[in-house]
């Protein structure tokens, strides 16, 4: 098989590391395959892919989507990222606990964040490209989100002797309270 599929302390989450074939012109690598995915369990169909670019210091997140819940394969194609997935599953037992992967173009290792998770990442080179799969379409209408610092969560997010630089929406998102309540 062509994937390691780890599972993480939190059910449902999986660190995902893809066989690298390498030689002297560099590198090949499947990204995904149903076929490999499924066999883990991992079945969800993915309908749409998304990219990002980052420089250091940015730290998108925590974002999840209210009704139309998405499930993500996330990974850096260039740079390094601290990410971090948060349960919000309702029923849950490890409901407010996160965890968090270091993903870099070095290893090219991926994570897989199942629905029912708020999501973020923080850019820890100088620039980082992000890719993301998607097992449901984006609604704008539908965003929800928690604040990255929340100190009922605890996130332990590496210090990068700077201020991390956030959208002033990421700013101003809710601690976490509020969105179990409601």
């Amino acid at each position: 098989m062509p994937f390691v599929f780890t599972p993480c302390p939190i059910p449902g989450l999986f660190e995902i590391q893809p066989k690298i074939f390498g030689d002297r012109r560099g590198y090949f690598l499947e990204c995904y395959s149903q076929r490999d995915f499924y066999a883990a369990g991992l079945t969800l169909p993915f309908v749409q892919d998304n990219q990002s670019m980052s420089g250091k210091g940015t730290l998108r997140g925590l974002h999840f989507q209210k009704t139309h819940p998405q499930g993500k394969l996330v990974w850096a194609i260039q740079g390094e990222v601290f990410d971090v997935a948060v349960d919000i599953r309702p029923d849950s037992p490890t409901r407010g606990k996160w965890h968090g992967v270091f993903l870099s173009d070095e290893k090219r290792n991926q994570f897989y964040i199942p629905p029912g998770f708020a999501h973020g990442f923080l850019a820890l080179t100088e620039q980082v490209v992000f890719a993301y799969k998607c097992t449901d379409f984006y609604y704008p209408e539908d965003e929800g989100g928690i604040i990255w610092n929340d100190p009922a969560i605890g996130i332990t997010w590496p210090d990068l002797g700077m201020e991390y630089n956030l959208s002033d929406k990421d700013k101003n998102l809710p601690s976490f309270s509020p969105v179990i309540a409601g």
